[in-house]
Order: C-alpha cells, then structure tokens, then sequence
C-alpha cells in the first residue's frame, strides 16, 4: 500500500540494525526504538500512541526470553507485529447485522469529500455480492450532486437508489426504509449529509437520524489523506454518535498514513473497512493482522488469493492457461489479462500483497499510465495483427502509434517486451515436468507497466 511505503522503509532500516546482535540490550534496543519512534511520528501517528507503542515494545524486548532457533532481530520484528497489530485494533470486527429486523439499518455519517457517498455504493455492492438485497437511501437532500451520484453509481451495480424531491432527510429516510420493507430490501444503507467541516445542524441531524431509526450500524468514513486531522474529526463524530466502526479512504494516496494507525487507540473504535479507488469494487475488509504484515513488508497474500479467488473469471483464467501451456498466447490474450489483473485493483496495491516483491520491484517504479498507454496500442491493432504481432511491419506501426497517440518507440517498445516475455512463457512450460505449472497469474505485466 503506497501510503505506509515510506513508514515500511524506515521501520525495515531500523530493525536491520539488530540484526547481527548476539542479545538485546539497553543499548541496542534503544536505537532502534528511537528510529522507530521518528519513523511512526514521521507517518504522522499521534504522539501518545507513539509513545505508548514504544514502551509497550521496550518492555516485552527487555523482558522476552530469546528462544534458541530464533535471533535477537526475529524477535523483536515479532514484537513490533504485535503491538502493531494491537494499536489497530488486535482483531478484525464484522458488521454487527444480526438481526430480526427488516430492513437493517446502516447509516453512513462524515464530511463531505471523504467519500462517503462512493463508500455507501461500494457497501452495497459488497453485501449484494454476498447474497443481502440492499437498498440506497439518499439522505444528503442538501446536495443534489450527491443524490444524482448515487443514482449513477446505484445504477451501476443495480441497486435501487430511494430519493424524494423535498429536502427532508428525516423525511426520505423514514419513506425509504417502508420503501424496502414493501419490496423485500433486507438493508437499508443511508447516505446521510456531509459539510466540508463538522458545524451544529449537521451533528443535530444525524443524531436525530439516530435516535429515530436505531440502526443496527453507524460507519464513520474518513478520508486517509487528511492525516490527524481524520484523528481529530472522528473524535468529534464519537462524542456526538458513538458510532460502530470507522471506514478509511483514500487508502491509495501517498501520503504519511498515521491515521490508519492512530484512530482505533484515541477513538476506541473498530475500523472496519478499507477504499481505495473509484471503482465499486474497490473496498477491502480491515485486517490488522494482515495490515501490519504489509507495513512490516511480510506482504498479505491471503488477501492477495481472496482478491484472486473474488475478481477473477476463472473461466477465462483456465482458458489462457490452456494457450500458456500450448504456447499460442498472443496479444489478444494478454489484452484480456490486463483486464482481468485489473479488476483485483491497482498494481501498486498487489506489489504490496506479495511478500518480497515490493523490495524486488518498488512500486514507484510501476507506472499505472503505462498500462494505458499498451491497452491504447492493441486496441489501434486489427484483429490480425493482435493474433500475429509479427506481421506488423514499419507502416503499420505508425498507424498504430498515430491510433492509439502514442509514438512509435512506444509501440515497438511493447512488441519487443511482447516477444520477450513469449519466450520466457515457452520455456517455462517446459518445467512443467519439474512440478512448476505456469498459470494465467504468472503473466508479468508489471515489467511492461515499469517506467522506461
């Protein structure tokens, strides 16, 4: 995850300097505990949670027995995965949905631009896929954008979006949750009103909203990027609703992240899932587990597999692998290859997942463009040329850069790395016998989409 890079780097070069050292002491672990506590209020995490994470680290390290197959630095890494998982929340925490009720009640509360209404669409979208019927209340009635957002994004995962022409939230929601009961809608999502800052009538609101409706969950979204500020507005939120659970946005930015690591200690709060991206498939369940294993660079590839299991057509999957093994991969192929990769969300994302790699291929060196720029170039060829990239001689590479804006270099560029990476697939298959089964996943698009 592009966030945490910069705090993975620093912890990784703090605890190498333990390694080599034959016991923990004062002294040693007082080093690396300093460049871990620079590294944590770097990544902007609040201080009293730094604080607190370093003396609960120093105290298991002076006081853990060294086990004898494990070194010094092993342990220390176990420790700091602990308390790191403990400062975000120790274990993962379901929806609270058990209920008689119909529909459920889920309302979603936080400032405008957060993300809230793109949140509310993709929640849909998550219990719709696991077999709920929900429905969309737009209860942001100030914003008419915000309505006609949901609309389209209801649209496009067919979930029916309830909204009425008056400005009355208690009102739509009230209408909107009989809406569901006469139409066999088991949970009703409310996308209630943001403000680009927290003020009197919209707390009022959502309090009344509350204490009208009762819902089995209120989700507070927050957006990532804004640092301890996020911190700073959950608290404010908690005070007013105490609500069930936060919900991180914007997870794919750049920048420090410290609230993903701070808001479960100073709220005492459950987060509960993870967005990054526009698409309505972009939201994860928050494991703290598995997202301290991806800030220690362990990568998460039980969640790198579940993603896989989820997004992919396996269909088509085992269908490419017949061509792999059969060596008639071609362009065509390896076209619909990046659209299957991209549904499981964003390179940068996946590099991160799977333990080692992000060391091996730094995910600032993965040029997302790039992978618009291959997608425009198959797409400016015939049919013929994308099943036969040899035919494509001189003249029609230029029709070929001319149609999809790109320059000649570029299209050689990729028919160049095109019949490398055929190569290398052709020998592959041939460890077939050794027990190594090439799959349609081991297709290294990554290497295209690095920065030249």
């Amino acid at each position: 995850m592009i966030m945490f890079e910069s705090l993975s780097d620093k912890l990784d070069s703090a605890l190498k300097k333990l390694s080599g050292q034959a016991r923990i002491n004062e002294v040693n672990i007082g080093n690396a505990l300093r460049d871990i506590k620079r590294a944590l209020l770097d990544a902007d995490v609040n201080y009293a949670v730094t604080k607190n994470f370093i003396e609960q680290v120093r105290k298991k390290a002076l006081g853990a027995e060294v086990i004898k197959s494990v070194s010094p630095s092993q342990m220390i890494v176990k420790i700091v995965f602990d308390e790191l998982k403990e400062m975000m929340g120790g274990e993962q925490v379901d929806l609270n949905l058990k209920t008689n009720r119909i529909p459920a009640v889920i309302m979603v509360a936080g400032l405008q631009g957060a993300g809230k209404t793109t949140f509310a669409a993709k929640l849909a979208q998550y219990l719709k896929k696991r077999g709920r019927n929900p429905l969309l209340i737009a209860a942001d009635v100030y914003r008419p954008a915000a309505i006609d957002q949901l609309k389209t994004l209801g649209a496009q995962i067919e979930v029916p979006v309830f909204a009425i022409e008056e400005k009355d939230a208690i009102k739509t929601v009230k209408q909107g949750i009989e809406y569901a009961k006469q139409n066999a809608r088991d949970i009703a999502i409310i996308d209630t009103a943001g403000r680009l800052q927290i003020d009197e009538e919209m707390m009022q609101e959502a309090e009344t909203l509350k204490k009208m409706f009762n819902p089995e969950e209120i989700l507070f979204v927050v957006d990532a990027m804004i640092g301890q500020e996020a911190v700073n507005t959950a608290k404010a939120f908690n005070e007013r609703l105490d609500f069930d659970g936060v919900v991180l946005t914007k997870m794919d930015g750049d920048t420090r992240g410290g609230a993903a690591l701070s808001i479960k200690t100073v709220v005492n709060k459950p987060i509960k899932f993870v967005s990054s991206g526009e698409k309505v498939d972009d939201l994860d369940i928050f494991y703290p587990d598995r997202m301290a294993q991806r800030i220690l660079g362990m990568g998460d590839i039980v969640s790198f597999v579940e993603r896989a299991q989820e997004r992919l057509d396996l269909k088509k999957t085992e269908e490419l692998q017949k061509k792999l093994l059969k060596n008639e991969f071609n362009l065509d192929d390896f076209y619909a290859q990046i659209q299957e990769i991209k549904k499981m969300g964003s390179l940068q994302s996946l590099i991160s997942m799977i333990p080692g790699m992000s060391k091996m291929i730094p995910t600032d060196q993965i040029n997302e463009k790039e992978i618009k720029h291959i997608e425009a170039i198959i797409s400016s060829m015939t049919k013929e040329e994308r099943r036969n990239p040899e035919i494509i001689n001189g003249s029609r590479r230029a029709r070929i850069a001319k149609g999809s804006g790109t320059s000649v270099q570029e299209v050689n560029s990729l028919l160049k790395q095109f019949a490398e990476m055929k190569k290398m697939m052709k020998s592959l298959t041939k460890l077939d016998k050794a027990g190594r089964r090439i799959t349609a996943q081991n297709i290294p698009i990554g290497r295209l989409a690095a920065r030249r």
